[in-house]
This record gives structure tokens, sequence and C-alpha cells, in this order.
């Protein structure tokens, strides 16, 4: 009997302490407020924003970044580059 008691003690005692740190983790201020998919995309609508308004400088850079074969973000972040040079 006392056996069983102190097992049963030392069970909810782990038990408690796992609850309360559980607790601590899941504080909802210290996620990110957005995904990173969220601020990727918004950083591509600035970017293409402002890329609109240098119509002629787009078209270069992109001639550049099809000879050179990029895509994906590389690609983006090769344009992003080519915008900001000259």
């Amino acid at each position: 009997m006392l056996r069983t008691s102190a097992c049963l003690a030392a069970i909810l005692l782990i038990s408690g302490t796992l609850v309360t740190a559980s607790a601590q983790t899941a504080d909802p201020a210290a996620q990110p407020k957005m995904s990173r998919m969220k601020l990727t995309v918004e950083r591509l609508k600035e970017m293409r924003a402002k890329w609109n308004q240098n119509r002629p400088k787009l078209r270069a850079c992109r001639k550049e970044v099809k000879a050179k074969g990029l895509e994906g973000d590389n690609r983006w972040f090769y344009i992003e580059n080519c915008m900001e040079r000259t």
C-alpha cells in the first residue's frame, strides 16, 4: 500500500511539473505574428511595385536573368540587386 501511494504521489508530482512547463512554452506573445510566407509575399509585392516604376531597367534586368538561367528565389534576388545597381 505504501509503495502504491508513493508511486501515485510521484506520478502526480511529475505530471504537475510537465503541465506547468508546457504552459510556459505556449506563450502566444513569443510566437511570430506573421508566417514567413506572408512576409515573402509582401516583400515580393513591394519589390514589384518599385520595379514597375522603372520598366526599362526592369526589362534589362529580366534579360540578364534569362541569359543566366536563374530560377525561383535566385531570380528575384538577382533582379533586386540589378535594379539597385546603376
